[in-house]
């Protein structure tokens, strides 16, 4: 099979259909023709002409040339085999349409060709088969290459090429491609311009570690010497492939190094490496699990999507390959040349998919994790409508999408399900006294706060923005046994989710000893979320009811959840005001100048073993008409790590 406008030497191309059986050693060659009697008249011989092409055995056929002279069978069979070229393997279906007329002693009958091409491609045509009836009155196959296709000649052979189909586009929520052809630079190396590997190794290595933003996961060279050896001296060793603009960061260190060779090529990616890519997902050169795992799919070449939403909606982006039919001839010194196309099935393009996502929010939530080391997650949510317009991942974009699918446990930033749970429950107001001891005993579990504060009887609103976790340890009972899973649900987690792509929507604690409802109450315990989960709980609380967020507009997901009930207004706005608190005089303080709207939210330090300086970071807030969660791995705590991330990306979207 052959690309558009790429024509090489004929080679066989196989799709699992049986094999013709049409080897000379198998067919001998008759010395008397055979053929029906005149009795049978001429369509007797096309009806066996056409099985025993369909059957891959010709011998029951007497065939001779337009000047009479016989043809053997395995002649025949070699040149109709020759002529079929690349259709060789796929027996086309033949059918005789009516009689053949007869002139003096020349028939001719019609014969309808259908081939099945790749992708169940159908090419069907008439074609003529002449006869002549001889001495015996036995009907003889007048045998030439217009048999096969009325334009074909000697020498000629039928050349299947495929059309690459246009891949669908990634749209943000304003309709603009995301994803789109940009420039790259493919970086190799020909072996045998290289003198000294294992310096030209260490020269690349050099080079590729001061791109900026760093690369993560940063470029391996540590396999080329290898590869350089076992390669073949004129071969383009690829190394690696760079955007236009990593490229050109470091083009005079690599340029002049010996054996380097540069590729000039178009890949369709988003605006930066870092936008979205685990969200996202990559469009790379089709490999070899792809072809193994959908045979006759993909041929060498495509581009295929891997992982987020280019390979989740693979089927849908990626189109349907054409196909066309093109006699292609052989001069006597072996040289080829395209002649006509006899057949076009033009490729059906992707179709798009579009997406929640705003450049803008987007671009902010990645700067805003650029720095940051360990494994990290922001996502951000339009209040208003619940459109996802940011899902980041770090570092580096991140190689998992840690914001939909991880599941942890939330820390404090729990503490603004179970203050809701226990404003909704009368069972405390903002204002009301409550007791924030030093460490809190339940069920003989001892509870303590960070490093250790006290604060003594303050009023509930002072509790949540400093985080006292022995408070809400001690408040565990007025919650009931199920009543921080019921408030938890008010805001969506645990739900069904319909997003288009996998997501974890947490699982909260409910019943249990005392000692772990107590635990439960600060974000501890059994319960774990995903940053994607607590973001939508926050814009929750900001809108005043839980409505499902929403990735995919089009093709739009199954029907989603529908939204929740209107959350107690009394209760509501009363934890508004104190996660207003935990921004101008609590734990997230370094929100309080932020430029724009108020800043509302709740800080997170989540113990996720038994090792208590062993925490997860969290913040999660909300300011005009944007709710977020930021989640750092390992992070240590949410107002060292988390909150100055929230802050980048609040300047970031100001700016």
């Amino acid at each position: 099979m052959r690309h558009q406008a790429a024509h090489q030497p004929r080679r066989a191309y196989r799709w699992g259909r049986r094999p013709v059986a049409v080897a000379a050693a198998v067919l001998t060659l008759t010395t008397v023709l055979t053929a029906c009697s005149s009795d049978d008249g001429p369509e007797a011989t096309v009806d066996a002409f056409i099985e025993g092409w369909q059957r891959g055995d010709l011998s029951a056929i007497g065939f001779i040339t337009p000047a009479g002279q016989r043809v053997p069978a395995t002649q025949v069979t070699e040149e109709l085999t020759a002529l079929v070229g690349d259709l060789d393997d796929s027996p086309p279906q033949l059918r005789r349409d009516g009689d053949a007329p007869v002139t003096e002693d020349i028939a001719t009958g019609t014969v309808t060709v259908e081939w099945t091409l790749p992708g169940e491609v159908r090419w069907s045509y008439p074609t003529s088969v002449r006869l002549r009836r001889g001495a015996d009155d036995a009907w003889q196959i007048i045998w030439s290459p217009e048999i096969v296709h009325p334009q074909l000649d000697s020498g000629d052979q039928l050349a299947v090429n495929r059309i690459a189909p246009v891949r669908g586009s990634v749209l943000d929520g304003a309709g603009q491609p995301i994803v789109a052809p940009r420039a790259v630079v493919v970086v190799g190396v020909q072996p045998s311009e290289v003198d000294d590997p294992a310096a030209l190794v260490t020269a690349l290595d050099t080079a590729f570690r001061a791109i900026r933003p760093a690369l993560d996961p940063p470029i391996d060279v540590a396999g080329l010497s290898d590869r350089l050896t076992a390669a073949q001296p004129d071969a383009f060793v690829e190394v690696v492939t760079l955007r236009e603009e990593a490229y050109q960061q470091i083009r005079d260190r690599i340029y002049d190094l010996p054996g380097t060779k540069f590729r000039r090529e178009e890949r369709d990616l988003a605006p930066t490496r870092e936008f979205a890519r685990a969200l996202l997902g990559t469009v790379d050169p089709v490999q070899r699990q792809d072809m193994e795992a959908h045979p006759g799919r993909y041929e060498i070449g495509d581009l295929v999507g891997h992982g987020g939403l280019q390979g989740t909606y693979e089927e849908r982006l990626r189109g349907v390959p054409g196909y066309s039919v093109q006699i292609v001839g052989t001069a006597p010194d072996g040289t080829q040349s395209s002649g006509d196309v006899l057949f076009r099935a033009d490729a059906q393009p992707g179709e798009a998919l579009r997406t929640t996502l705003d450049v803008r929010t987007q671009t902010a939530a990645d700067a805003a994790l650029a720095g940051v080391s360990r494994r990290s997650a922001l996502v951000a949510i339009r209040i208003s409508d619940g459109a996802l317009l940011a899902v980041a991942n770090g570092p580096g974009g991140g190689t998992e999408n840690l914001a939909f699918t991880a599941q942890v446990p939330p820390g404090s930033t729990f503490k603004m399900v179970s203050t809701l749970g226990l404003l909704e429950a009368g069972a405390v107001g903002p204002n009301d006294p409550v007791d924030c001891p030093k460490t809190a005993t339940v069920d003989g579990r001892t509870f303590t706060n960070a490093n250790g504060f006290e604060l003594g009887r303050v009023p509930m609103r002072t509790v949540f923005a400093e985080s006292c976790n022995t408070t809400f340890a001690n408040l565990a009972p007025k919650l009931g046994a199920d009543g921080l899973a019921e408030t938890g649900r008010l805001l969506g987690l645990e739900g069904q989710w319909r997003l288009g792509v996998p997501a974890f929507t947490g699982t909260v604690s409910t019943g249990g000893p005392p000692a772990e409802r107590a635990a439960a109450a600060f974000g501890q315990g059994t319960t774990v979320v995903s940053p994607l989960a607590m973001a939508g709980a926050t814009a929750a609380v900001a809108r005043g009811q839980w409505r499902q967020p929403k990735l995919i507009s089009e093709p739009a997901p199954p029907t989603p959840e529908p939204d929740g009930p209107q959350l107690d207004t009394g209760a509501v706005e009363a934890l508004r005001s104190m996660m207003r608190d935990a921004v101008t005089v609590g734990t997230a303080e370094a929100l309080r100048d932020v430029p724009g709207d108020p800043v509302h939210g709740k800080t997170g330090t989540a113990e996720y073993d038994d090792d208590p300086a062993n925490t997860h970071a969290w913040f999660v807030g909300w300011q005009g008409d944007v709710a977020f969660a930021v989640f750092v791995e390992q992070g240590g705590s949410g107002s060292g790590q988390a909150v100055p991330i929230a802050e980048t990306f609040l300047r970031g979207l100001a700016g």
